[in-house]
């Protein structure tokens, strides 16, 4: 799946964070890899302050400049969390106004926990008793800090989560092999679409083409199942580095190409593969774009785009959830007639059941609609003339 790049990656004007501490005026850089505002009001909090006071506080808005233990912060995160679950209704409705429901408390969820902010030392250091060294993981997704700043400790747990998995890497059974994803790419953790790949019997060719390639894990799984030249493209940098460097790691880089490319490279290929994010909704953030799709503008456009870079005989795949079907964000027809207008016909298709943990998560409020779910690999050809 495609991801987006960061938000101000090549600016140097960046936004900041002010606030009074001591009766001094402060001023620093204010960071957020999910492209949040900084707050307007920021009161500095630590191991006093009640969980109470600081669910009300950010609550309101304000951000929670943290001065105290780190462990401690991290347990008032999680008693911000307990407080907003408890307060959290189940949506009272189906399919599109569940799903809108469920996206908005999801946003209020992520805006309150994002209140409680962490002040970091040049070189992504951390003052706090107890704080971790959390460079590496801060490095490898900001990139250098020769300037103190402020980021929200949720992201930061993030970081390093995401740092975790591109140290020890996700084991694919179909590779054999592990992939190591960076942050804010689309890690290969739905194993179901790669399986898809995996057992998909394979058109007669020597060039195929993965778009929006992410970690490079299917275009690595074509080279490893035995095409012979294998072009994965991508426009976000990140995705472009982690791909490239997974591809060296397999060993691979003598079949693999990884290029920068809105969805499609030059030429044609016998085999185009894609997995284009599952849900045509409007991402609330850019590391979302590999799961949101708004208006389904990068499906239509891999659908639109095929005719003029498919061999004549060859074969796209087509990797796609239906849970936007059952949830009402997309009809079947409508995807049928999307497949037709661009030129195309269905030659098969092959579908499997997911087995994610939210599948069997019945205090989901979108659990229907995830039972039901089923991901397929639709084969597509070029429309053959009746006359």
């Amino acid at each position: 799946m495609p991801t987006a790049a960061p938000a101000n990656a090549d600016t140097d004007v960046y936004p900041t964070l002010t606030w009074s501490e001591n009766e001094q005026p402060h001023s620093v850089r204010w960071r957020s890899e999910s492209g949040s505002p900084a707050p307007k009001r920021v009161i500095v909090a630590d191991d006093r302050t009640p969980a109470d006071m600081a669910f009300r506080l950010a609550c309101e808005g304000s951000g929670l400049l943290w001065r105290g233990d780190f462990q401690n912060g991290r347990q008032l995160l999680q008693a911000l969390a307990r407080r907003i679950d408890r307060r959290a209704r189940k949506p009272q409705a189906n399919g599109v106004d569940a799903f809108n429901q469920q996206r908005m408390a999801q946003a209020q969820r992520a805006r309150i926990l994002g209140m409680l902010l962490l002040p970091f030392e040049a070189g992504h250091r951390l003052a706090h008793r107890r704080a971790p060294d959390v460079s590496l993981a801060c490095l490898q997704a900001y990139g250098e800090a020769d300037a103190p700043y402020v980021a929200s400790m949720r992201e930061l747990l993030g970081l390093i989560g995401a740092y975790e998995w591109r140290k020890n890497g996700l084991m694919v059974a179909a590779l054999g092999a592990k992939i190591h994803p960076h942050y804010g790419v689309f890690a290969p953790v739905r194993n179901e679409y790669v399986g898809l790949v995996a057992a998909t019997p394979l058109p007669n060719c020597s060039v195929a083409f993965d778009i929006g390639t992410g970690t490079g894990v299917l275009a690595a799984l074509l080279a490893h199942r035995g095409v012979q030249h294998v072009i994965g493209t991508d426009q976000d940098p990140r995705a472009l580095t982690c791909a490239r460097e997974n591809i060296a790691r397999l060993q691979l880089s003598q079949r693999v190409e990884i290029v920068e490319a809105d969805l499609f490279p030059p030429g044609r290929a016998g085999l185009i593969v894609c997995n284009p994010p599952w849900l045509p909704a409007r991402p609330s953030s850019p590391l979302e774009y590999a799961v949101y799709d708004p208006d389904s503008r990068m499906l239509r456009g891999f659908l639109s785009g095929l005719i003029a870079h498919l061999s004549e005989d060859g074969q796209a795949w087509l990797i796609l959830s239906d849970l936007a079907e059952h949830l009402g964000l997309r009809s079947r027809q409508q995807l049928l007639d999307w497949i037709a207008a661009a030129g195309l016909q269905v030659q098969g298709r092959v579908e499997v059941k997911p087995t994610h943990p939210r599948t069997g998560d019945v205090t989901d409020a979108l659990h229907s609609a995830r039972a039901a779910e089923m991901t397929s690999l639709w084969q597509l050809g070029l429309a053959r003339s009746t006359e």
